[in-house]
């Protein structure tokens, strides 16, 4: 499987640390220690999940090499769905006039973008499917209570977009070496530590610490599975990239591998955590400082429990004789 093109949307609007002090008496010097947080991406009027998508989705088909026509398989990957009928997936299908793909909606909370990466990967097997496009729309602002002082100060808003296929298309194309997920419901606190529940209170984190501990092992954890699944090992890895919930989580990870902060990319400082956008968002953003043959590892812990991990491999500079 191959990643084709990536395109990404991030609102320019920027809530300070100073805005939660008002709302709630937490510090900057309080939010930077704890999370690594010093301001977080806000959708303007007018933007949203919706909005935030289709601009992913325009910005990746800048490096496309193909129509986006040729699509047969859309997936919407994400838990802040604005509307869960008409989703971003139909808005995109309606807006580009792609006949005959098909189109869903997916969930699993910080997973979700790994386990679209993973229903496609399905498909192709299956035969159903050959080319796919992946939204991950977060518009995370839209459930939030900022004067909850557990988490309202954590969330940023975002999207990003991924064109994959089963087979290389072009000679830029990034190789995806494994795709692991795996759900965690019946560890720790499991549904309980994390909730979405837009009628009652929003995003809620009942119990952060046991969310801390569960994230910063079965990244690790899920890591070494696609490690595994590859016949790689650590060394084999150029950068590493997590779940943007946390910097501390991050710190820990690097701490349990034995790496340097350095082998971590992260954008949690200035967007805040953005969800299951996060990750891809990070390797999206950073994918022109990647040379021939880099290897790159994203994990990922989402609440309800799930966690996941897909690993991918730059292209070589030499022409591939199938291509």
């Amino acid at each position: 499987m191959y990643i084709n093109a990536m395109g990404f949307y991030i609102p320019s609007k920027r809530i300070s640390n100073a805005h939660f002090e008002k709302l709630n008496g937490l510090s900057d010097e309080w939010i930077v220690q704890r999370t690594g947080i010093k301001t977080r991406s806000r959708v303007a009027d007018g933007e949203g999940v919706d909005s935030m998508g289709l601009d992913a989705v325009a910005d990746a088909i800048k490096k496309l090499s193909y129509d986006i026509k040729d699509v047969d398989l859309i997936v919407a990957a994400s838990y802040c769905a604005y509307d869960t009928v008409a989703t971003v997936a139909h808005k995109i299908q309606r807006e580009y006039d792609i006949t005959g793909a098909k189109v869903l909606y997916a969930s699993s909370a910080c997973s979700s973008f790994i386990n679209g990466l993973e229903i496609a990967e399905g498909y192709f097997a299956m035969g159903k499917a050959s080319k796919a496009l992946i939204i991950c729309s977060e518009q995370n602002s839209y459930y939030a209570n900022e004067t909850d002082p557990k988490c309202g100060h954590l969330w940023g808003d975002a999207a990003v977009a991924f064109f994959v296929s089963k087979e290389r298309i072009s000679t830029s194309d990034i190789k995806i070496l494994d795709v692991y997920t795996e759900g965690l419901g019946n560890v720790g606190k499991g549904p309980d530590g994390v909730r979405l529940r837009p009628k009652e209170d929003g995003i809620t984190m009942p119990d952060g610490r046991d969310v801390f501990l569960y994230a910063c092992r079965y990244m690790v954890y899920a890591l070494n599975r696609s490690l595994k699944n590859t016949g790689l090992e650590i060394a084999d890895i150029r950068k590493f990239i997590c779940h943007q919930a946390n910097k501390r989580i991050v710190a820990q990870v690097a701490h349990q591998l034995e790496k340097p902060m350095d082998d971590f990319l992260n954008n949690i400082e200035t967007l805040g955590n953005t969800g299951s956008a996060s990750a891809p968002l990070v390797l999206a953003q950073n994918a022109a400082s990647f040379s021939s043959g880099d290897r790159v590892a994203l994990m990922v812990f989402g609440g309800g429990y799930s966690c996941g991990c897909f690993i991918v491999e730059f292209p070589a500079t030499e022409v591939p004789k199938d291509v």
